[in-house]
């Protein structure tokens, strides 16, 4: 067995917690690196020695090359004393069986990656936690499910609806046209508005902002309210002219795609451009929906989106494997005329790119898949983690235990951390926007916005603590 450090580490901080990932791939890779700057014992495995060698050796990572089904490789990770194993090899048996495997060594909590969607219906999900599989994660069941809520309202790039729509997120790119710029928060977001600035993303800088701040002609700004209100969100920011989706092409006929077209609302007509006909062939098989057309040929050809009705159409999505190529056709569908398009663009390092070209949604798999399972390593009751890759800052829904600091005294009184906002709870299933005087209740789902990294800050504010009694 070929054990390597990279390297040995830097800080002399004692480490959180023991994580090992079995699989070098690109969530893997991804999710060690998250971990290890966070001061966590990250034990990276994989049997593929060149896969390990583009961890870089500035990340204090464990890396150990080898079979990560091979009891006596995870004996010899420590996986006995883990506090998380994850399983994100290219191969979902491979997985399974590495998670049930490091259960029966004595993991406290796994979770596997996977490709079979039968898994994740509810009726299965009791099956993998007697198997000792505490979590499963389909990358591309989430990545589908954030371009469905994208798609949702042409003029947000992103949404995402809590607990059924009781409260909404909606990332918004502000233009000269927005009724509510340059004036300070506090005069906008009052205890009895019906929204609240939780985030703002704005010349590259993250801010969590306060009452004296105020918008700005191009900021990315994140509001929380509630469903019946987001026809007045859309008057204030002042894109009333944008009209609803109704057409959608998508280019690339890979996994998500898939997934995308089988959940996509009735009322949205899709046609999918895939290059290789077998895989069309597939795509027709597999999607068997009126609302659904498989075209072969290339989605950078103008001459077949012109074709196509890309001139009639409300949303471009390009989901091939290439981020450059994703990048360009969504460029290409906005000078042909699309308002929405959204981009899968797996490289990080080409994010920023994206949003200074003006990419309307982006979407990576690494960071989808990471926040799903960031969340498995709370000690409070997390329902929901997501990372808003844009605005390089995270949104978790937080239940209030019975007893915890959180619940002691109202909202301006908690002492808060810097860079840290309560946005809304949902009591009985109603959705309240958050203000100083709110107290918040036992049993609240409460969304916390934070700065990338900082959640454990927060973490201490919501679990049950005999300190806190």
């Amino acid at each position: 067995m070929d054990i390597s450090f990279k390297p040995i580490a830097k800080s002399q901080k004692q480490k959180n917690m023991k994580i090992v990932i079995a699989g070098a791939g690109a969530v893997g890779t991804h999710l060690s690196k998250l971990l290890s700057t966070e001061n966590h014992n990250c034990v990276l495995i994989d049997d593929d020695e060149e896969r390990l060698g583009g961890v870089d050796s500035s990340y204090d990572i464990m890396a150990v090359c080898d079979s990560p089904t091979s009891i006596r490789v995870l004996r010899d990770a420590g996986v006995g004393s883990a506090d998380l194993f994850v399983g994100v090899t290219r191969h979902e048996s491979n997985n399974l069986n590495a998670c049930m495997l490091a259960h029966a060594l004595g993991a406290q909590k796994t979770v596997a990656r996977i490709d079979s969607y039968e898994y994740l219906q509810p009726q299965n999900q009791e099956i993998f936690k007697k198997l000792g599989v505490d979590s499963l994660v389909y990358p591309e069941v989430l990545a589908a499910s954030d371009i469905i809520n994208g798609l949702k309202l042409s003029w947000v790039r992103q949404r995402w609806d809590v607990h059924d729509g009781a409260l909404v997120l909606l990332g918004i790119k502000l233009r000269e046209t927005c009724k509510i710029l340059n004036r300070p928060l506090k005069d906008l977001c009052g205890p009895d508005d019906p929204y609240h600035i939780v985030a703002i993303k704005r010349a590259g800088e993250t801010i969590i902002p306060g009452g004296l701040d105020t918008l700005c002609n191009g900021d990315l700004a994140y509001f929380m309210t509630t469903s019946e209100y987001i026809r007045f969100i859309q008057e204030i920011v002042g894109k009333e002219h944008y009209e609803e989706i109704h057409n959608v092409i998508i280019m690339g006929g890979g996994k998500t795609a898939v997934r995308a077209a089988l959940t996509m609302p009735d009322n949205m007509h899709i046609k999918i451009i895939e290059s290789s006909f077998e895989r069309c062939e597939f795509l027709n098989q597999v999607i068997n929906r009126d609302n659904v057309l498989v075209i072969h040929g290339d989605g950078r050809d103008l001459g077949l989106l012109k074709e196509e009705g890309i001139k009639h159409t409300q949303a471009f999505v390009s989901l091939t494997g290439n981020a450059e190529t994703n990048i360009l056709a969504c460029l290409t569908a906005k000078k042909l005329g699309v308002r929405k398009t959204v981009a899968m663009v797996e490289n990080l390092d080409y994010v920023s790119m994206a949003e200074g070209l003006d990419i309307g949604t982006i979407i990576n798999k690494k960071t989808v898949a990471a926040s799903h399972i960031f969340q498995m390593m709370m000690k409070a009751d997390v329902r929901n983690v997501r990372s808003l890759m844009m605005a390089d800052s995270d949104v978790a829904e937080f239940v209030a235990a019975e007893g915890s600091k959180v619940t002691k005294q109202p909202v301006k009184l908690l002492g808060l951390p810097t860079g840290i906002a309560i946005g809304g709870l949902v009591r009985d299933g109603k959705g309240i926007l958050v203000n100083g005087n709110t107290q918040i209740m036992p049993g609240d789902s409460v969304m916390v916005f934070c700065h990338k990294h900082t959640l454990d800050k927060v973490e201490r504010f919501f679990k049950k603590s005999l300190f806190n009694l």
